[in-house]
């Protein structure tokens, strides 16, 4: 006997039956949407007094994948805040990181979070990884009108392939274009020396330990050369956020490890 859901999970065949919950609330509630049509803010000559916040990165190793930021935000030539977030949990098996001005940043990951248990709950069945990553490409392309007046906001998505059992990276440009990393990206004022760093010690199927060490090698690298990227403080005791992707799910790297791996990375290149 096939399998029939419950006539009361079922949709009312005249109501709008939409599995996007961005499209939802753009059609049917548009004044809770931002609205991506304004006029220019501010004017060339008078900058927004936003805050903005980098670096962040991915690696793929042998158990799945990890993603990293920094906590850093500033505004200008001054610090904004300290412990920011910028990596984010999407659902069990993917997550994102964002870079770029930190309220649109804010409100897009947790817009993309709700997308997503949206789009499961009225489907029944997960998105697939490519899926999740267009669908965030759609969002991207929506914040384009904004990220030219200065509001940019780029994210990095991760997700782990159960069916091929490996992790997944996706990076993005400023027109919601996605592209497929194999190995690693960074990207946020800092991004380039994080890439420069993970580029040198790179290896395929990483072992997590070795993985989690060239993760904070690059953002170590990146903060030294980045004034908008922070190091770790161990007088306050922050760190990056860093979160493993794999078959498991989505797991917090503690900030107790986090400071003894930096603990050994700042003694090995101090000599002791």
């Amino acid at each position: 006997m096939p399998f029939r859901f419950p006539d009361r999970l079922l949709p009312d065949p005249s109501a709008d039956w939409n599995p996007s919950f961005v499209d939802f609330l753009t059609t049917r509630h548009p004044h809770l949407v931002t609205r991506w049509d304004v006029p220019a803010l501010g004017g060339e000559d008078a900058p927004l007094p936003v805050a903005h916040g980098t670096t962040i990165l991915a690696l793929r190793y042998g158990a799945g994948v990890i993603v990293a930021g920094d906590r850093q935000a500033t505004e200008g030539t001054q610090v904004a805040g300290r412990r920011i977030e910028k990596v984010y949990k999407a659902d069990d098996t993917s997550a994102i990181a964002i870079a770029g001005v930190a309220g649109p940043c804010l409100e897009m990951a947790r817009l993309f979070q709700t997308e997503l248990e949206h789009y499961e709950k009225l489907e029944g069945a997960e998105l697939s990884n490519e899926g999740k990553a267009n669908k965030l490409a759609q969002m991207v392309k929506m914040n384009l009108p904004l990220a030219m007046q200065g509001l940019i906001v780029i994210p990095i998505f991760v997700g782990y392939d159960r069916r091929r059992g490996e992790g997944k990276i996706f990076k993005y440009d400023v027109t919601g274009g996605r592209y497929e990393e194999t190995d690693y990206y960074a990207t946020g004022s800092g991004g380039k020396d994080a890439r420069a760093t993970m580029k040198k010690l790179y290896r395929a199927n990483l072992a997590e330990a070795e993985a989690l060490r060239v993760t904070l090698e690059a953002l170590y690298d990146a903060a030294e050369e980045d004034v908008g990227t922070a190091g770790p403080d161990f007088v306050r005791g922050i760190f990056p956020t860093v979160k493993t992707v794999t078959a498991s799910g989505i797991a917090d790297v503690p900030d107790a490890q986090i400071r003894t791996l930096y603990e050994g990375i700042i003694g090995t290149r101090k000599g002791t």
